[in-house]
């Protein structure tokens, strides 16, 4: 409806699959968007969420142009700031990417960070420009 079809392509699909397929085509993009569902409900599961951000995040990052911008996000509450922050430094090293910030968010005013309670916490965002390790 808003004429950007012929230049924006949307894909609803499997991550663990399709980004190592999109990998292998040799496939890069200006922007890659990560918005996965929460990897943990559970402290008991952290561990588990962890790996999934990586890899989701290393896999994006190689997608990325050089220059172009990676959109990544939690939406757990319990993948907290200190956490998700970790793991995005991690995926990048691996992937030989440079991270320059462009934004960090949280959810909207309408749900608001309680101090007291931790859980209100669970959106964190970030935008990043990526470069090439030269």
């Amino acid at each position: 409806l808003n004429g950007v079809d012929s230049f924006v392509d949307f894909v609803c699909a499997d991550v663990f699959e399709y980004l190592p397929a999109l990998e292998k085509e040799g496939k890069k993009f200006d922007l890659v968007v990560l918005d996965p569902p929460a990897f943990t409900k559970s402290r008991n599961s952290i561990k588990n969420a962890v790996k999934g951000y990586r890899e989701i995040n290393i896999r994006g990052l190689k997608l990325v142009k050089d220059g172009g911008y990676l959109a990544t996000c939690s939406c757990s509450h319990f993948m907290d700031f200190e956490r998700f922050t970790e793991t995005i430094q991690q995926a990048a090293r691996s992937a030989h990417k440079r991270l320059r910030q462009v934004e960090f968010r949280t959810q909207a005013p309408d749900h608001p960070i309680l101090w007291a309670a931790d859980e209100s916490y669970y959106l964190k965002f970030y935008i990043f420009q990526v470069c090439d390790e030269k």
